[in-house]
């Protein structure tokens, strides 16, 4: 798997460790964050390489489509 995905994984993972009444342990994965920073991590990558015009159009597409706002 890709480093920069593990990453993302681990931004959008909570470790909950074990309370004073014995609670275990664990991880909770929030997919909506994940799939969030993904969109932004797309969106970031198209900043870098596209022009203003079409990056501008984009930005409005991705928001339409995902609802996910830079």
């Amino acid at each position: 798997m890709n480093e920069r995905i593990k990453e993302l994984i681990a931004q959008a993972t909570k470790r909950y460790e074990p309370d004073w009444n014995g609670a275990p342990a664990y991880d909770d994965f929030n997919k909506e964050m994940f799939a969030q920073l993904i969109i932004r991590e797309c969106v970031e990558l198209n900043r870098q390489e596209l022009s203003f015009s079409a990056f501008a159009r984009l930005l409005d597409k991705y928001d339409d489509h995902f609802g996910v706002e830079e």
